[in-house]
């Protein structure tokens, strides 16, 4: 049986700082050996950066997820020159980097792909059809998802979409924790969102008075990061590496 943690969109420069500090100890309490974190809006102002990843790395993260923001910044197209940061796979052909990383851990491999869903979000290509697609030239049965989505109804129905055929589904993007960690199907581990890691006080991270004037004038505000303690949110899964089967999720919230 092998332990890997996934963690929830890192966000700016406190959610570094605070991954920094709790991600070595987490993995020692946990017996971590896998290592996954969504860095997508980590640098200041939401994408990411070679300084933004280097602390995520310095954490002690083994692979970088992405999302919707993978190509907020210029830099990030030399970033994907690192096989350990990943963006969506259903990107369009020709886009800079790649979906899936294959960590070889010697006596097992374990590939993680990285997925954008298309409801309220980018009209990418379609999620289950690259997955399906993927799934095929896969040569491990240790496969987890980062679904970065909008829609609780499509990463369900992509949760579901995968159940039995891979060891794990996550959630990313909203940055709310969800309460709904299964292992369905008796093999594949899923929740609908890993919620965020960075302020916790504030709007998904951001201050709270400029979100809340936008919703409640409907006028242009500018957004900076908000301040204050910080929390991790993510999930450590049991699986067994050599079928590829989950046994056990479990929800953290670290504070």
């Amino acid at each position: 049986m092998k332990n890997i943690l996934f963690i929830g969109d890192v966000v700016g420069k406190a959610g570094c700082d605070f991954l920094l500090k709790k991600l070595p100890l987490i993995k020692r309490q946990y017996a971590v050996d896998i290592a996954v974190v969504n860095g997508e809006n980590s640098a200041q102002g939401n994408g990411i950066t070679k300084l933004s990843a280097d602390m995520i790395f310095n954490a002690g993260a083994d692979i970088i997820t992405t999302g919707n923001h993978a190509f907020k910044r210029r830099e990030a197209y030399e970033i994907y020159d690192n096989d350990c940061i990943i963006r969506p796979a259903n990107y369009p052909d020709g886009a800079p980097g790649k979906g899936i990383c294959v960590l070889d851990m010697g006596a097992y491999s374990v590939a993680v792909i990285n997925l954008s869903g298309t409801v309220y979000l980018d009209p990418l290509d379609n999620p289950f059809t690259v997955i399906d697609n993927m799934l095929e030239e896969v040569d491990t049965p240790n496969i987890f998802v980062d679904f970065h989505a909008e829609a609780t109804s499509e990463k369900k129905a992509m949760g579901f979409h995968l159940e039995g055929r891979v060891s794990g589904v996550f959630g990313t993007h909203t940055h709310v924790p969800t309460a709904d960690e299964a292992i369905i199907g008796g093999h594949t581990a899923y929740i609908t969102d890993l919620g965020m890691t960075g302020p916790e006080r504030s709007m998904l991270g951001v201050e709270i008075k400029p979100a809340v004037d936008r919703l409640r004038f409907r006028l242009p505000t500018r957004f900076s990061e908000a301040e204050g303690d910080c929390f991790l949110c993510g999930v450590v899964v049991d699986f067994d590496e050599k079928t590829g089967k989950s046994h056990k999720i479990e929800r953290l919230i670290i504070r």
